[in-house]
């Protein structure tokens, strides 16, 4: 592995580890040679023969080593220095020089320092590689064959021109130094290359592996923890080891509380052996003490050979699926109750019609006693009231599926005011005025948008039967979250509708009038379901309602 620029720009990883490695570099440059020479001054003044300058050029040679390393490692923490791989080759330069100057000066070929020169080898290996290690190594080969052939030369320093004693006498001793101590060098710089390569190849897999693992670690914390099931886990010893946010969510316990606690002890609901089913129903107690239906099963944690007894428990609430279960039960039940009533009221209207005609009949009669008149009017209002019921019920309890066409809702509307101006219980002190466009079509089933029309227009006036009052009908189209949609507004300035009672309006056969079916309402909000709109209101009580229609056009 070789590096084709000099100056990468790298990856901020890589660069902070060859920044790291440099600062190793620094430090073991400065301790390598002040226990070198700290070594070699102490044997020398103790009477062993080593060729070693006076202490105080040592100790300005070590000042100047001390000075550059400061001032490289202040170069290489600046902010603004980002070239790294200059900086190595530099490093390196100098350490070759320093290492040169130092075996030139404390015996050449017989200086103790020599080995001092594997040390910029091996660290341009290892941060620079193989190219970088050849190269360090050529430079030290150089410099090195540079000294030996001073030294046969007879150029030694004038500090030492009396003692130097060279055993280099011919040019073979020469090449014999070089050829040792070179080859070496090049063996080391390959050994270290191969050696560097080796270890980032490990550190890039290690690195790829400690990410997939990280990334696998989230993505189960992640599945774990959205999962609606809750999930416990226990060691051989019962002893809880795991326990997710909608174990938290069912039991209320969060899982700092039961972590390291006794499965048994703190959910005995669990420990339900005898059950013969696969997933076993149980009552769970809730933290604020709550019954909770939950469905649990238990299985073996599979884990490594050397970890056995590990067992992991999947739960679900069933609050939920049992008020479900009970509403069908409920809606079935009332299914077969609205088909039998349907039945019933169906039967009842041929004897209701004959009975009211009788009474009819009977009253059209000139010489009827006035109290048996009165008695037949009676008949007449309570069985046109009962026919009005049993006709609102069989409209709500069969409703007809919409059969929607293009209409003018402004004709509709005329057409349905005429009707209810028309019925004899109608309030005449009701106004009714609509600002409908002409152009504005719907789409919906024209009949039953009547009927809607119908029952709203004739709530609003009931509501207003005791001051006179307006009934004010709007339509538009509107586009909302990009769909198109009829809104009809019918708004009165009645009494309004209380508050304790704003929620029930809508449900069958709630009324708050002696004479209403209660089935209105119901009626109207069916109607517009069927059409797939939605229907709501706004109401001040003393000051009027508001009931808002929204019906979906086709795209």
């Amino acid at each position: 592995m070789t590096q084709n620029t000099l100056c990468p720009a790298g990856l901020p990883s890589i660069q902070n580890s060859i920044k790291r490695q440099l600062q190793w570099l620094l430090f073991l440059r400065v301790m390598v040679l002040t226990l070198l020479l700290g070594v070699s001054v102490i044997l020398q003044s103790r009477g062993h023969e080593l060729l070693v300058p006076p202490l105080r050029y040592i100790t300005s040679f070590i000042a100047g080593v001390y000075l550059f390393t400061i001032v490289s490692a202040f170069l290489l923490n600046s902010a603004r220095f980002q070239c790294h791989t200059i900086f190595t080759y530099t490093q390196i330069f100098v350490d070759t020089l320093l290492t040169s100057g130092l075996i030139f000066y404390t015996g050449g070929s017989q200086s103790l320092f020599t080995i001092i020169y594997f040390f910029p080898v091996i660290s341009a290996a290892l941060l620079l590689f193989r190219r970088g290690g050849l190269a360090t190594a050529s430079l030290c080969s150089f410099a090195y064959v540079t000294i030996l052939i001073l030294e046969y030369l007879g150029y030694h320093p004038s500090l030492f021109q009396q003692v130097w004693r060279t055993p280099l006498t011919s040019p073979t001793v020469v090449m014999h130094f070089f050829a040792v101590t070179g080859l070496s060098f090049f063996l080391v710089a390959i050994l270290g290359a191969l050696l560097s390569e080796r270890l980032q190849k490990t550190e890039e897999a290690l690195s790829t592996a400690s990410l997939n693992y990280d990334r696998l670690a989230l993505l189960y914390k992640q599945i774990v923890d959205d999962i609606s099931s809750g999930i416990i886990t226990v060691d051989p010893n019962g002893a809880i080891t795991s326990f997710n946010r909608a174990a938290e969510e069912i039991t209320g316990f969060t899982a700092k509380v039961v972590l390291g606690k006794d499965l048994a002890g703190q959910f005995p609901e669990f420990n339900n052996k005898d059950s013969t089913t696969s997933r076993p129903i149980s009552t769970l107690t809730h933290r604020d003490g709550e019954k909770i239906p939950v469905g649990f099963s238990k299985s073996r944690l599979n884990m490594p050979s050397s970890l056995e007894g590990f067992q992991l428990y999947t739960f679900q609430d069933l609050s939920r699926i049992k008020i479900l279960e009970e509403q069908m039960r409920q809606a079935e039940k009332m299914a077969v109750i609205g088909e039998m009533a349907a039945g019933v009221a169906h039967e009842f209207r041929n004897p209701l019609a004959a009975i009211s005609g009788a009474a009819q009949v009977l009253s059209q009669e000139h010489n009827a006693d006035p109290s048996n008149q009165e008695l037949m009017n009676i008949i007449i209002r309570e069985s046109d009231r009962l026919e009005r019921s049993i006709s609102d019920f069989l409209l709500f309890s069969k409703p007809s599926t919409p059969e929607p066409k293009w209409f003018s809702l402004a004709g509709l509307l005329a057409e349905t005011k005429q009707l209810l101006q028309q019925a004899p219980n109608w309030n005449k002190d009701c106004q009714i005025e609509a600002e409908i466009p002409p152009q504005l079509d719907c789409w919906a089933d024209p009949s039953q948008l009547q009927q809607v029309f119908f029952n709203l227009i004739n709530n609003s006036c009931l509501a207003m039967a005791e001051k006179k009052g307006v009934v004010h009908i709007t339509a538009e189209e509107r586009k909302e979250n990009n769909e198109s949609k009829t809104i009809i507004t019918v708004a009165d300035t009645g009494s309004g509708i209380a508050k304790n009672v704003a929620d029930k309006i809508f449900e069958p056969f709630f009324t708050t009038r002696q004479s209403g079916t209660g089935l209105g309402l119901a009626i109207v909000k069916q109607i517009i379901s069927n059409h797939e709109g939605e229907i709501c209101f706004d109401s001040i009580p003393e000051t009027g309602t508001n009931f808002i229609i929204s019906i979906p056009l086709p795209d």
